[in-house]
């Protein structure tokens, strides 16, 4: 199957260029992402830490991510061509594990459960709309910028970067962190948790604190007012009312 920006991928991460190291770089991931979600069932049962848990294992993830960035000219000094892949198996790989782990935590978080009645088919209708939603932007982003970009390659190698204004890049600036919003907050209706719902309702301040401090900041210094306009005029997660017609478009054709 050919993915987009997978070959560029591979020019830095030489695993990717054979079967068996990209069997062992799907092994890591999953290994990461199954300890993650054994912590939270393990805690889950203890009174009052399901919540604590999430605050806990997302925030490690996004520091974990956050030294991607700030630690790029070290590894460059001392990793020389392979600075980019060390980084991303040190830093974001398993920050990236610690994120999932805790977006999926969201469907089975423990703790008080919002009462039956007529909002719980609601919360199970908005619960699946959303996932669904989230999902397929995913997809469909993957699609149009590429793994490449997925993999923030970019950040270590800037000039095989560009600002993408087009396709939904035109309607969201950050569609795989609203994909990831979406997922979260619908895993927490389907799961009717009322710990879990609280937690998905801050999750979009966290992410904009994120990419405020640490990947939008880096985005400006690489490309300048160029993406200081670009900010302006496109919004991170939700779209505009008017756009709403083109970003449900873009999940169905892709276009």
């Amino acid at each position: 199957m050919n993915i987009k920006g997978m070959d560029s991928l591979a020019k830095h991460v030489p695993e990717l260029n054979s079967m068996g190291g990209k069997l062992r770089i799907t092994l890591y991931a999953l290994g990461l992402f199954t300890l993650v979600n054994v912590y939270f069932i393990l805690t889950d049962n203890i009174p009052t830490w399901s919540i604590d848990s999430e605050i806990i294992i997302s925030s490690l993830g996004f520091l974990l991510l956050s030294f991607f960035f700030s630690r790029k000219q070290a590894y460059k000094e001392k990793y020389k061509e392979l600075a980019y892949r060390n980084a991303f198996a040190h830093y974001a790989l398993p920050g990236l594990g610690l994120i999932f782990g805790a977006v999926a935590h969201a469907g089975y978080m423990n703790g008080p459960f919002v009462p039956i009645g007529w909002w719980t088919i609601v919360f199970l209708a908005l619960g699946w709309f959303m996932v669904c939603v989230g999902a397929l932007l995913w997809v469909r982003s993957v699609q149009t910028f590429g793994v490449d970009n997925l993999t923030l390659l970019y950040v270590y190698y800037p000039e095989e970067g560009q600002i993408i204004d087009s396709s939904i890049y035109s309607i969201l600036r950050h569609p795989i962190y609203a994909s990831a919003i979406r997922v979260w907050m619908g895993l927490a209706l389907l799961n009717g948790n009322a710990n879990s719902i609280i937690f998905s309702i801050f999750v979009p301040l966290g992410l904009t604190g994120w990419i405020r401090l640490v990947e939008e900041k880096e985005l400006i210094e690489r490309f300048g007012q160029s993406y200081a306009d670009y900010r302006k005029r496109v919004p991170a997660f939700w779209p505009r009312l008017r756009d709403l017609g083109k970003f449900f478009k873009f999940l169905l054709t892709g276009g």
